[in-house]
């Protein structure tokens, strides 16, 4: 992962899908060589819900980041995809 790419998301709420059921919504503050920084985080188990992590990722930006951890690190290695909580398209 290059980090310059995402230097535009450095300090914005991110939905962050990774290649487990894990989902993480939270302010990204700092993209390092193996790990990125998150606060401010809620950290969601597709598979301990009735939503999907799309679901989940709409309501995040409807009704708020439903913060359970002050901060958390995320492996690079795992993320599939990053995209700003703004972007999210609500249908």
């Amino acid at each position: 992962m290059d980090k310059e790419e995402l230097n535009d998301y450095v300090n914005k709420p991110v939905v962050i899908d990774t290649a487990t059921p894990l989902i993480y919504i939270g302010t990204l503050s700092e993209i390092g060589n193996s790990f990125i920084t998150l606060i401010d985080v809620d950290i969601h188990d597709a598979n301990e819900g009735p939503s999907s992590k799309e679901v989940y990722a709409m309501e995040a930006k409807k009704f708020g980041i439903k913060k359970n951890r002050s901060c958390t690190k995320l492996r690079i290695d795992v993320i599939v995809s990053i995209s700003r909580v703004e972007d999210i398209i609500e249908y």
